[in-house]
């Protein structure tokens, strides 16, 4: 298809000069996601999107595909609060999942519909905390996708509301006191401008008082005399103690307590700086027990005094090992899941440090779950694979019973399909795992349409899951492999380490090692490779296309972090600097992001693959800007025939809260822009 892209203003005027280096932004104007001209270019890059993407004829097949493998019940793990047993059920196609409230083994009733909150389903609940008698409940509105929300209390007996509603809460949870209140965190919202604009750098944490106006809430922690971009306060399950965590990256925390039993208590230290990731999991009469990793990159469980919990006072009761730890409590025992090449294995301890025994799994995958409150004498958890659709199982913590809770009803025959695990040798030699699924039936010619999909920062650890979404892409003969990149966490903080700051190539690499580990095996050719990923993934895709144009056929980069000289003058995006390091601290490091920023690097006259950039317009996270000026860039200088398009979600964030209805269109807009661009007919539809 020919395409006639919208004229996009050049603005030659701008211009920023680091350390000597003049750099032109002649796009600069897209940061403006409030201005006419802005959202008169939105108009028309969707008018050119959908134009492309109407005329392929067999989309709507698969929309049709996609929609009847969704319409199926899905369950969420139950919790217990009060004399309640809480869980989330969709019956297939609702765009929201439902709150459902169970009286022992009565008939379940709904106790929240997000899909009335909403003509257009777009209104999504967004966290939800009970007081701990269960006869409050505190929850979160997220409007559009945004970060910014909305609490309402309400009394869980009647439904009714209860006070003042509280607005413009973010990256918050709600921390009960008793009945009387709650401890929540929030920014300052920007007073003029976008919220996608302005940026958020002191995190607050309040306490409100039932009844009282917003204007009256307490502040607790942070702002002006002790600024920190991260905030967070929980309550301990006895009631005691107000825990609070503070930050200024996405790495490493400040960690306090305060025992809100008595009147005007200190606030004490238990962490004061921010060198290493700790959280305290639960507390008794003598000790809190945290998990942390100071002097444990893989991370041990400690236990602190409680009249003297600083950090030269804790003795370890679980040891570090060479996997990967993540803790939880339930029944008064501490579940361990190691990550083991990056699936699950899970270990019950006492809290004493006394191992009761392994958890036994379904198979190889990735377990979720575990937590539950102390007297609790059974805990739940999810298990999942790339074949596998999400199983929840119901774990007897006395005896180690594991039985199927809920399993869900899914159109999809796992039985004709396989993941493996391969090993392969990144440019410095690094030894990266791999797991590729694909139909038992596969032809190692070269030839199959393949996904190489990654993330690889901020510790984030790849570990296997289903997808609905993906089920017509394997059904129709596809590949669908994930690499554990350097910068994730599958391997502890080294490995996070490895691909920070001036080791961010090292991600990069290990990516396009992974592509060519495929064309050597034969699954597939750089004619039928998409290089897929969101945020930093979106980052990792942008970054590999430009170093590597002809790496792949289709380059799919979502809700990415594009220009790596603004990045941190956006919303909370300064706090990501400890993984990327920002242009501004030093000639080295404005050198080296300079040399990799996807938007700095892409040439005029190159070739670049088929290129559909998604975002959303309520994106208040990473901002669309990156992709608004990254796709005019690229519709820019771009040589060759293959298309260069931008997908712009209306009423849509970063991702979270979407509405059912608008993830199958995402997934049907993906699947019919990556086959058409391979020139394959799916037929499996």
């Amino acid at each position: 298809m020919k395409l006639k892209y919208p004229e996009t203003r050049i603005d030659d005027m701008v211009n920023d000069v680091f350390f000597g280096t003049t750099i032109r932004d002649p796009y600069r104007w897209l940061e403006d996601d409030t201005s006419e001209e802005t959202k008169a270019w939105i108009i028309a890059e969707n008018r050119v999107t959908h134009q492309y993407l109407s005329q392929i004829s067999f989309r709507e097949n698969i929309r049709a595909r996609l929609k009847s493998l969704w319409n199926y019940e899905r369950y969420s793990a139950p919790s217990k609060e009060g004399k309640f047993t809480y869980f989330f059920k969709n019956t297939g196609l609702q765009n929201q999942s439902v709150l459902f409230r169970q009286l022992n083994d009565e008939t379940p009733d709904v106790f929240l519909d997000p899909n009335t909150f909403s003509k257009n389903g777009t209104t999504s609940l967004a966290g939800i905390n009970f007081s701990k008698d269960g006869s409050l409940a505190a929850y979160q509105l997220s409007e559009s996708g945004s970060d910014w929300r909305k609490v309402i209390v309400i009394d869980t007996s009647t439904k009714n509301i209860v006070g003042f509603p509280i607005i413009d809460v973010k990256f918050s949870s709600i921390a009960w006191k008793g009945n009387e209140g709650f401890y929540y965190s929030s920014y300052d919202k920007p007073i003029e401008g976008s919220q996608q604009s302005g940026k958020t750098q002191e995190h607050k944490l309040y306490y409100h008082q039932l009844g009282t106006p917003q204007s009256k809430d307490k502040l607790i922690f942070g702002g002006d005399t002790l600024p920190r971009r991260y905030v967070g306060g929980l309550i301990t399950e006895n009631g005691k103690w107000l825990i609070i965590s503070a930050a200024n990256s996405t790495y490493g925390n400040e960690l306090y307590v305060q025992d809100i039993t008595i009147s005007n208590a200190p606030i004490t230290t238990v962490v004061d700086n921010m060198q290493y990731s700790t959280v305290i999991l639960d507390v008794d009469d003598e000790y809190f027990y945290l998990v942390t990793d100071k002097d444990a990159p893989n991370k041990k469980v400690v236990i602190a005094p409680i009249d003297a919990p600083q950090m030269e006072n804790w003795k370890a009761i679980i040891p570090e090992t060479k996997n990967v730890l993540e803790v939880n409590t339930g029944g008064r025992y501490l579940f361990c899941s190691y990550l083991k090449d990056a699936i699950s294995m899970v270990l019950q301890y006492d809290f004493k440090g006394n191992r009761i025994r392994e958890i036994e799994l379904p198979s190889v995958g990735t377990a979720i779950g575990f937590g539950g409150k102390s007297l609790d004498k059974e805990v739940y958890f999810s298990f999942t694979s790339y074949t596998q659709p999400t199983t929840i199982y119901k774990l007897n913590v006395q005896n180690g019973n594991v039985e199927l809770f809920k399993k869900l009803a899914i159109k999809f025959n796992p039985d004709e399909f396989e993941s493996r695990q391969v090993f392969y040798p990144s440019k410095d030699g690094t030894k990266i795992p791999m797991i590729i699924t694909h139909k038992k039936s596969l032809k190692l010619n070269g030839k199959n349409p393949t996904i190489l999909y990654g993330y690889g920062g901020f510790g984030v650890s790849l570990t296997p899951s289903f997808s609905t979404a993906n089920i017509v892409f394997l059904e129709n003969g596809g590949v669908y492999a994930v690499p554990n990149l350097r910068g994730g966490g599958e391997y502890g903080k080294e490995w996070h380490f490895a691909g920070t700051k001036t080791n961010k190539q090292n991600v990069f690499d290990d990516f396009i090692t992974a592509a060519e580990f495929l064309f050597e095996h034969r699954y597939t050719s750089p004619d039928y490779l998409a290089i897929s990923g969101g945020s930093n993934g979106g980052l990792l895709v942008g970054a590999t296309m430009t170093q590597r144009p002809n790496l792949c056929k289709v380059a799919l980069p979502a809700v990415g972090v594009l220009d790596m000289l603004r990045y941190h003058k956006f919303t909370s995006g300064a706090g990501w600097a400890y993984d990327y390091g920002t242009s501004e601290d030093g000639k080295e490091m404005f050198d080296y992001l300079y040399n990799y920023s996807p938007l700095h690097n892409l040439k005029t006259g190159t070739n670049y693959p088929a290129t559909m950039i998604t975002t959303a317009d309520h994106d208040d996270r990473v901002v669309p800007a990156h992709s608004f000026k990254f796709a005019a860039t690229l519709q820019e200088v771009h040589s060759g025939g293959n298309p260069v398009l931008i997908r712009i979600e209306t009423k849509a964030g970063h991702g979270a809260g979407m509405s059912t209805q608008q993830i199958i269109d995402g997934a049907t807009d993906k699947w019919a822009f990556l086959f058409y661009n391979m020139n394959i007919v799916p037929s499996n539809l």
